[in-house]
């Protein structure tokens, strides 16, 4: 059962990128502003992610404030995706992820 859990995660941070790009992309701007937004959100979520989420992370986090950057991490996804005028896949994104996250640490998982 922890495998496809796992897989699942792996397919919503992926997501997670694709939302903020989505929202970059689609901003009613020049489309200098929408190539710096629509590349620079989701390399600024990736950055955090490395720094303090991934498994190899850099910076070394109690399980509740992992847990907390990750929830935030996503919670903005949710949020860009409903400003870039998709408010169900901003949901689904949240709800997807805090479903996995609660299956997975019912699993035993610490992630």
């Amino acid at each position: 059962m922890k495998a496809p859990l796992l897989g699942l995660i792996f397919l919503l941070e992926l997501a997670l990128l694709v939302a903020a790009g989505w929202w970059g992309f689609t901003r009613d701007a020049s489309w200098s502003v929408r190539l710096l937004a629509g590349l620079g959100a989701p390399l600024l979520i990736a950055v955090v992610w490395g720094l303090f989420c991934s498994p190899k992370a850099t910076v070394s986090l109690p399980a509740a404030a992992k847990l907390t950057v990750q929830a935030a991490c996503f919670v903005t996804g949710g949020l860009l995706l409903a400003s870039a005028g998709q408010p169900v896949p901003g949901v689904l994104l949240v709800a997807l992820w805090t479903a996995d996250k609660a299956l997975l640490a019912l699993s035993g998982d610490p992630v």
